[in-house]
This record gives C-alpha cells, sequence and structure tokens, in this order.
C-alpha cells in the first residue's frame, strides 16, 4: 500500500479580505449581559448555543471577536441588528 503525502492549506486573513470577505467584529461592553449577547448571536448570526457562549467569553476576556464572516453585502444588516440591539460591533 502507497501512502502519499497531501498538505492542507489555511488561508491568512489577508486573502480573505482580498476575495471580498469581510468579518463582523463583536467588542466587549459594561452593559451587556452574557445571556443577552449569547441570544443575540444566535439569533443574527445563527450561532449554535455553545458557538455563541465561546463568542462571548472571547468578548469578555479578550475585547472582541470576529462573530461571523461573509461579505459585506450579508453582513451589513446582521452588524445593524447587532448594533439595534445595543451591542458594539463593526464590520472590518
Amino acid at each position: 500500500m502507497r501512502f502519499e503525502k497531501t498538505e492542507t492549506l489555511v488561508k491568512p486573513k489577508e486573502s480573505i479580505k482580498m476575495e471580498g470577505l469581510h468579518e463582523i467584529v463583536l467588542y466587549n461592553d459594561e452593559v451587556n449581559t452574557f445571556d443577552w449577547v449569547i441570544e443575540s448571536l444566535m439569533d443574527v448570526c445563527e450561532h449554535s448555543p455553545e458557538q455563541a457562549e465561546q463568542c462571548s467569553i472571547i468578548v469578555h476576556y479578550k475585547g472582541k471577536c470576529g462573530v461571523k464572516t461573509g461579505t459585506y453585502k450579508e453582513l451589513e444588516p446582521k452588524c445593524t441588528n447587532l448594533l439595534e440591539r445595543g451591542l458594539s460591533a463593526e464590520i472590518s
């Protein structure tokens, strides 16, 4: 039996942006509760409960977290919805 070596290539963030993809970045604040952030991420970004919880923890400890990747057109209404819910977010 013969095995072939394969490689998995991971694209750096810079190349993703060059392909027209952007990211919603959620920022920490002192106003919103974990439960509200988790609920918002599940409703707006279609996160699973586990994914939303992990993102909220990262935001709390690191100050920010990328929560959704897509085209600007796809992300704009989602980011607006997060802002309307009182969260701090932007598209980068």
